[in-house]
Protein backbone atom coordinates (compact mmCIF):
# COMPACT_ATOMS: atom_id res chain seq x y z
CA UNK A 1 0.00 0.00 0.00
CA UNK A 2 1.45 3.15 -0.80
CA UNK A 3 2.22 5.65 2.03
CA UNK A 4 -0.49 8.66 0.84
CA UNK A 5 -3.02 5.84 0.69
CA UNK A 6 -2.56 4.64 3.66
CA UNK A 7 -2.50 8.27 5.43
CA UNK A 8 -6.32 8.70 3.33
CA UNK A 9 -6.82 5.36 6.09
CA UNK A 10 -5.21 7.05 8.59
CA UNK A 11 -7.55 10.24 8.54
CA UNK A 12 -10.73 8.15 8.74
CA UNK A 13 -11.59 7.57 4.63
CA UNK A 14 -12.84 3.53 5.04
CA UNK A 15 -11.82 1.72 2.16
CA UNK A 16 -12.28 -2.14 3.40
CA UNK A 17 -11.19 -5.14 1.51
CA UNK A 18 -8.80 -3.45 -1.04
CA UNK A 19 -9.36 -5.45 -4.49
CA UNK A 20 -9.32 -4.15 -8.21
CA UNK A 21 -12.86 -3.87 -9.43
CA UNK A 22 -14.14 -7.28 -10.67
CA UNK A 23 -10.78 -8.88 -10.83
CA UNK A 24 -10.06 -9.05 -7.06
CA UNK A 25 -6.69 -8.90 -6.14
CA UNK A 26 -7.36 -11.33 -3.01
CA UNK A 27 -10.02 -13.44 -1.78
CA UNK A 28 -11.36 -11.54 1.02
CA UNK A 29 -11.70 -8.42 -1.89
CA UNK A 30 -13.85 -10.61 -3.98
CA UNK A 31 -15.75 -11.93 -1.50
CA UNK A 32 -17.02 -8.62 0.41
CA UNK A 33 -18.13 -7.34 -3.19
CA UNK A 34 -19.91 -10.50 -4.15
CA UNK A 35 -21.56 -10.66 -0.82
CA UNK A 36 -22.51 -6.56 -1.56
CA UNK A 37 -23.78 -7.14 -4.94
CA UNK A 38 -26.14 -10.42 -3.32
CA UNK A 39 -27.69 -8.16 -1.24
CA UNK A 40 -28.33 -5.22 -3.68
CA UNK A 41 -30.02 -8.46 -5.45
CA UNK A 42 -31.97 -10.01 -2.76
CA UNK A 43 -32.93 -6.60 -1.47
CA UNK A 44 -34.11 -5.42 -5.22
CA UNK A 45 -36.36 -8.93 -5.63
CA UNK A 46 -38.18 -8.11 -2.16
CA UNK A 47 -38.86 -4.22 -2.75
CA UNK A 48 -40.05 -5.61 -5.95
CA UNK A 49 -42.35 -8.25 -4.01
CA UNK A 50 -44.02 -5.60 -1.95
CA UNK A 51 -45.16 -3.43 -4.88
CA UNK A 52 -48.72 -4.21 -6.47
CA UNK A 53 -48.65 -5.31 -10.51
CA UNK A 54 -49.53 -2.21 -11.45
CA UNK A 55 -46.65 -0.51 -9.42
CA UNK A 56 -44.12 -3.32 -10.89
CA UNK A 57 -45.46 -2.31 -14.56
CA UNK A 58 -43.70 0.96 -13.80
CA UNK A 59 -40.81 -0.11 -12.00
CA UNK A 60 -39.45 -2.81 -14.69
CA UNK A 61 -37.92 -1.02 -17.95
CA UNK A 62 -35.76 -2.34 -20.78
CA UNK A 63 -32.53 -2.09 -20.50
CA UNK A 64 -31.27 -0.11 -23.06
CA UNK A 65 -28.29 2.59 -23.18
CA UNK A 66 -31.59 5.17 -23.99
CA UNK A 67 -33.45 4.50 -20.74
CA UNK A 68 -30.13 4.06 -18.63
CA UNK A 69 -29.00 7.64 -19.62
CA UNK A 70 -32.61 8.74 -18.39
CA UNK A 71 -31.23 10.79 -15.56
CA UNK A 72 -31.13 14.38 -14.92
CA UNK A 73 -30.51 16.82 -12.42
CA UNK A 74 -33.74 18.78 -12.68
CA UNK A 75 -36.94 17.80 -10.70
CA UNK A 76 -39.09 15.45 -12.45
CA UNK A 77 -42.00 17.99 -12.79
CA UNK A 78 -39.56 20.29 -15.05
CA UNK A 79 -38.46 17.81 -17.50
CA UNK A 80 -41.39 17.65 -20.28
CA UNK A 81 -40.17 15.15 -22.58
CA UNK A 82 -36.93 14.47 -20.75
CA UNK A 83 -38.11 12.94 -18.19
CA UNK A 84 -37.05 10.04 -15.91
CA UNK A 85 -38.75 6.39 -16.07
CA UNK A 86 -39.86 4.49 -13.61
CA UNK A 87 -41.76 4.61 -10.28
CA UNK A 88 -42.72 7.70 -8.50
CA UNK A 89 -42.17 7.27 -4.81
CA UNK A 90 -45.24 9.26 -4.19
CA UNK A 91 -46.55 5.91 -4.70
CA UNK A 92 -45.47 4.03 -2.00
CA UNK A 93 -47.12 2.65 0.57
CA UNK A 94 -44.65 2.83 4.29
CA UNK A 95 -44.14 -0.53 4.18
CA UNK A 96 -42.83 -0.50 0.33
CA UNK A 97 -40.63 2.90 1.41
CA UNK A 98 -39.39 0.45 4.15
CA UNK A 99 -38.38 -1.67 1.53
CA UNK A 100 -36.83 0.33 -0.56
CA UNK A 101 -34.82 1.85 1.99
CA UNK A 102 -33.36 -1.47 2.69
CA UNK A 103 -32.76 -1.81 -0.54
CA UNK A 104 -30.96 1.84 -1.29
CA UNK A 105 -29.12 1.88 1.83
CA UNK A 106 -27.68 -2.16 0.71
CA UNK A 107 -26.43 0.08 -2.62
CA UNK A 108 -24.48 2.80 -0.86
CA UNK A 109 -21.70 3.70 1.60
CA UNK A 110 -22.05 4.11 5.44
CA UNK A 111 -20.25 7.18 5.53
CA UNK A 112 -21.40 10.14 7.44
CA UNK A 113 -22.74 12.55 4.74
CA UNK A 114 -21.42 9.65 2.52
CA UNK A 115 -23.44 7.13 0.67
CA UNK A 116 -26.75 6.26 2.78
CA UNK A 117 -26.73 9.39 5.30
CA UNK A 118 -26.01 11.63 1.92
CA UNK A 119 -29.35 10.22 0.03
CA UNK A 120 -31.48 11.03 3.10
CA UNK A 121 -30.56 14.47 3.40
CA UNK A 122 -30.92 14.83 -0.08
CA UNK A 123 -34.84 13.82 0.00
CA UNK A 124 -34.90 15.78 2.89
CA UNK A 125 -34.03 19.27 1.29
CA UNK A 126 -36.23 18.07 -1.21
CA UNK A 127 -39.02 17.75 1.35
CA UNK A 128 -37.99 21.44 2.99
CA UNK A 129 -38.14 22.58 -0.87
CA UNK A 130 -41.76 21.18 -0.97
CA UNK A 131 -42.83 22.83 2.18
CA UNK A 132 -40.80 26.18 1.70
CA UNK A 133 -40.47 26.93 -1.91
CA UNK A 134 -42.61 24.85 -4.57
CA UNK A 135 -45.35 21.87 -3.52
CA UNK A 136 -43.80 20.27 -6.81
CA UNK A 137 -40.59 19.25 -4.82
CA UNK A 138 -40.29 16.40 -2.65
CA UNK A 139 -39.19 13.00 -2.34
CA UNK A 140 -42.12 11.85 -3.96
CA UNK A 141 -41.06 13.18 -7.00
CA UNK A 142 -38.25 11.11 -7.23
CA UNK A 143 -38.20 7.90 -9.13
CA UNK A 144 -36.46 4.21 -8.54
CA UNK A 145 -36.18 1.68 -12.05
CA UNK A 146 -35.12 -1.24 -12.88
CA UNK A 147 -33.75 -1.94 -16.46
CA UNK A 148 -34.01 -5.36 -16.62
CA UNK A 149 -34.79 -7.63 -14.04
CA UNK A 150 -32.37 -8.31 -10.79
CA UNK A 151 -30.63 -11.35 -11.56
CA UNK A 152 -27.43 -13.72 -11.58
CA UNK A 153 -27.18 -13.42 -15.27
CA UNK A 154 -27.52 -10.78 -17.69
CA UNK A 155 -27.40 -7.02 -17.28
CA UNK A 156 -29.62 -4.63 -15.38
CA UNK A 157 -29.44 -1.38 -13.45
CA UNK A 158 -30.51 -0.14 -10.42
CA UNK A 159 -31.62 3.94 -11.46
CA UNK A 160 -32.66 6.30 -8.84
CA UNK A 161 -32.81 9.76 -8.93
CA UNK A 162 -34.45 13.22 -8.58
CA UNK A 163 -33.77 17.42 -8.01
CA UNK A 164 -29.59 16.95 -8.04
CA UNK A 165 -29.48 13.02 -7.55
CA UNK A 166 -28.83 10.47 -9.70
CA UNK A 167 -27.67 6.74 -8.71
CA UNK A 168 -27.08 4.65 -12.03
CA UNK A 169 -25.55 0.97 -10.69
CA UNK A 170 -25.23 -1.46 -13.19
CA UNK A 171 -24.88 -4.99 -12.84
CA UNK A 172 -23.50 -8.33 -15.13
CA UNK A 173 -23.89 -11.79 -13.99
CA UNK A 174 -24.82 -10.54 -10.40
CA UNK A 175 -21.78 -8.17 -10.25
CA UNK A 176 -21.20 -4.64 -10.15
CA UNK A 177 -19.42 -3.47 -13.11
CA UNK A 178 -20.55 0.34 -13.27
CA UNK A 179 -21.43 3.02 -10.52
CA UNK A 180 -21.75 5.81 -13.07
CA UNK A 181 -22.89 8.26 -13.72
CA UNK A 182 -23.34 9.30 -10.35
CA UNK A 183 -24.50 12.87 -10.17
CA UNK A 184 -24.81 14.81 -6.89
CA UNK A 185 -25.62 18.73 -6.48
CA UNK A 186 -27.57 20.50 -3.86
CA UNK A 187 -29.76 23.70 -3.59
CA UNK A 188 -27.15 26.14 -1.44
CA UNK A 189 -23.83 25.65 -0.68
CA UNK A 190 -25.06 26.51 3.48
CA UNK A 191 -26.75 24.61 5.41
CA UNK A 192 -30.14 23.60 5.14
CA UNK A 193 -31.85 23.90 8.76
CA UNK A 194 -35.13 21.17 8.41
CA UNK A 195 -36.55 19.31 11.34
CA UNK A 196 -33.61 20.36 13.84
CA UNK A 197 -31.24 19.06 11.28
CA UNK A 198 -28.21 20.69 9.06
CA UNK A 199 -28.68 19.42 6.01
CA UNK A 200 -25.17 19.56 4.16
CA UNK A 201 -24.53 16.51 1.83
CA UNK A 202 -22.12 18.22 -0.33
CA UNK A 203 -19.80 19.79 2.06
CA UNK A 204 -17.30 17.64 2.69
CA UNK A 205 -16.51 17.37 -0.91
CA UNK A 206 -16.42 21.11 -1.76
CA UNK A 207 -14.08 21.71 1.16
CA UNK A 208 -12.10 18.43 -0.01
CA UNK A 209 -11.79 20.44 -3.55
CA UNK A 210 -11.19 23.89 -1.95
CA UNK A 211 -8.16 22.09 0.25
CA UNK A 212 -6.65 20.47 -2.50
CA UNK A 213 -6.94 24.13 -5.07
CA UNK A 214 -5.33 26.19 -1.67
CA UNK A 215 -2.46 23.79 -1.14
CA UNK A 216 -0.79 24.29 -4.79
CA UNK A 217 1.90 26.66 -5.08
CA UNK A 218 1.99 29.26 -7.74
CA UNK A 219 3.47 27.83 -10.26
CA UNK A 220 1.03 24.48 -9.68
CA UNK A 221 -1.99 27.04 -9.62
CA UNK A 222 -1.03 28.73 -12.76
CA UNK A 223 -0.47 24.55 -14.58
CA UNK A 224 -3.75 23.44 -13.12
CA UNK A 225 -5.45 27.03 -14.40
CA UNK A 226 -7.90 26.26 -17.05
CA UNK A 227 -8.19 28.91 -19.90
CA UNK A 228 -12.00 28.47 -19.89
CA UNK A 229 -14.71 29.67 -17.91
CA UNK A 230 -17.80 26.96 -17.11
CA UNK A 231 -21.30 27.53 -16.52
CA UNK A 232 -21.88 23.89 -15.92
CA UNK A 233 -20.43 20.34 -15.63
CA UNK A 234 -19.02 19.04 -18.97
CA UNK A 235 -20.80 15.50 -18.66
CA UNK A 236 -23.99 16.22 -17.27
CA UNK A 237 -27.20 14.81 -18.18
CA UNK A 238 -27.09 13.48 -22.10
CA UNK A 239 -23.51 13.97 -22.55
CA UNK A 240 -22.31 10.86 -22.69
CA UNK A 241 -18.98 9.09 -23.83
CA UNK A 242 -17.92 12.70 -24.66
CA UNK A 243 -14.64 12.84 -23.02
CA UNK A 244 -12.07 15.20 -23.51
CA UNK A 245 -9.64 13.69 -25.50
CA UNK A 246 -6.70 15.05 -23.74
CA UNK A 247 -6.28 15.98 -19.83
CA UNK A 248 -5.74 19.07 -19.05
CA UNK A 249 -4.40 20.48 -15.47
CA UNK A 250 -1.42 19.12 -12.91
CA UNK A 251 -0.73 15.52 -12.66
CA UNK A 252 -0.78 13.84 -9.23
CA UNK A 253 2.71 12.72 -10.25
CA UNK A 254 4.16 16.52 -9.39
CA UNK A 255 2.56 16.91 -6.44
CA UNK A 256 4.17 15.91 -2.85
CA UNK A 257 2.98 13.81 -0.38
CA UNK A 258 0.42 15.88 1.55
CA UNK A 259 -1.30 17.17 -2.02
CA UNK A 260 -1.81 13.89 -3.25
CA UNK A 261 -3.63 12.74 0.23
CA UNK A 262 -5.67 15.33 -0.68
CA UNK A 263 -6.25 14.64 -4.07
CA UNK A 264 -7.06 11.37 -3.36
CA UNK A 265 -9.63 12.08 -0.66
CA UNK A 266 -11.40 14.37 -3.12
CA UNK A 267 -12.08 11.04 -5.12
CA UNK A 268 -13.23 9.06 -2.47
CA UNK A 269 -15.99 11.15 -1.26
CA UNK A 270 -17.42 10.39 -4.14
CA UNK A 271 -16.60 6.86 -4.57
CA UNK A 272 -17.74 6.41 -1.12
CA UNK A 273 -21.17 7.08 -2.08
CA UNK A 274 -21.28 3.19 -3.19
CA UNK A 275 -21.07 0.15 -0.93
CA UNK A 276 -18.22 0.33 1.01
CA UNK A 277 -16.98 -3.05 -0.83
CA UNK A 278 -17.37 -1.75 -4.90
CA UNK A 279 -15.99 1.45 -3.26
CA UNK A 280 -12.40 -0.50 -2.07
CA UNK A 281 -12.08 -2.21 -5.55
CA UNK A 282 -13.05 0.92 -7.55
CA UNK A 283 -10.70 3.11 -5.55
CA UNK A 284 -8.13 0.45 -5.74
CA UNK A 285 -7.91 0.36 -9.62
CA UNK A 286 -7.98 4.52 -9.55
CA UNK A 287 -4.80 4.15 -7.31
CA UNK A 288 -2.95 2.10 -9.61
CA UNK A 289 -3.69 5.30 -12.44
CA UNK A 290 -3.37 7.68 -10.03
CA UNK A 291 0.24 9.59 -11.35
CA UNK A 292 -1.85 9.95 -14.52
CA UNK A 293 -4.88 11.32 -13.01
CA UNK A 294 -4.58 15.34 -13.63
CA UNK A 295 -6.61 18.15 -11.57
CA UNK A 296 -7.72 21.40 -13.07
CA UNK A 297 -9.68 24.44 -11.91
CA UNK A 298 -11.16 27.40 -13.18
CA UNK A 299 -12.36 30.71 -11.52
CA UNK A 300 -11.13 31.41 -7.49
CA UNK A 301 -10.81 28.14 -6.13
CA UNK A 302 -12.90 28.87 -3.63
CA UNK A 303 -16.27 27.84 -4.69
CA UNK A 304 -17.94 30.23 -3.15
CA UNK A 305 -18.84 31.97 -6.95
CA UNK A 306 -20.81 31.15 -9.82
CA UNK A 307 -18.61 29.60 -12.51
CA UNK A 308 -15.84 28.16 -9.85
CA UNK A 309 -14.69 24.86 -11.08
CA UNK A 310 -12.79 21.93 -9.89
CA UNK A 311 -12.39 18.99 -12.46
CA UNK A 312 -10.22 15.29 -11.76
CA UNK A 313 -9.70 13.14 -15.11
CA UNK A 314 -7.63 10.34 -14.99
CA UNK A 315 -7.32 7.25 -17.27
CA UNK A 316 -10.81 6.05 -15.90
CA UNK A 317 -11.87 8.17 -13.10
CA UNK A 318 -13.57 11.69 -13.91
CA UNK A 319 -15.05 14.11 -11.48
CA UNK A 320 -16.29 17.86 -11.85
CA UNK A 321 -17.90 20.28 -9.62
CA UNK A 322 -19.04 23.51 -10.90
CA UNK A 323 -21.33 26.51 -8.61
CA UNK A 324 -24.00 27.22 -10.61
CA UNK A 325 -26.30 30.04 -10.43
CA UNK A 326 -28.36 31.13 -7.99
CA UNK A 327 -32.12 29.05 -7.44
CA UNK A 328 -34.09 28.95 -4.57
CA UNK A 329 -31.82 30.51 -2.54
CA UNK A 330 -29.50 33.54 -3.15
CA UNK A 331 -25.93 31.69 -3.16
CA UNK A 332 -24.14 30.15 -6.17
CA UNK A 333 -24.89 26.54 -5.63
CA UNK A 334 -22.83 23.19 -6.18
CA UNK A 335 -23.80 20.40 -9.57
CA UNK A 336 -20.95 17.38 -9.38
CA UNK A 337 -20.99 14.65 -11.14
CA UNK A 338 -18.24 11.49 -11.22
CA UNK A 339 -18.08 9.51 -14.13
CA UNK A 340 -16.08 6.65 -15.52
CA UNK A 341 -14.13 6.64 -18.63
CA UNK A 342 -14.25 3.04 -19.22
CA UNK A 343 -17.44 2.07 -17.07
CA UNK A 344 -20.04 4.60 -17.01
CA UNK A 345 -23.39 2.52 -17.73
CA UNK A 346 -21.12 -0.82 -16.89
CA UNK A 347 -19.43 0.10 -20.29
CA UNK A 348 -22.66 -0.02 -22.44
CA UNK A 349 -21.51 2.44 -25.68
CA UNK A 350 -24.76 1.90 -27.58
Amino acid sequence: MTTWLAAILLAGVTLPGFADHVFADTAGGAHATAQADQLVHERALAFAEALSSGQRDQLFQPYSLANAARWHNQPQWSLGSRARIGLRLETLSPPQWAALEALLQAATGTGRSEGYDELQQHLAIDDFLHENRNPDYGRGDFLIAFLGAPSETGIWQLQFGGQHFALTHTYRDGSMVGATPSFRGVSTSGPIQYNGTALVPQRQEMNAFVALIASLSPGQRSEAQLPRTFRDILMGAGNDWVFPAERQGIAAAELDEAQRVLLMNAIALYVRDIDDANAAAILTGYEREFDETHVSFSGSGELTLAGDYVRIDGPSVWIELVMDTPYNFPDPHPHSVWRDRNDDYGGTRE
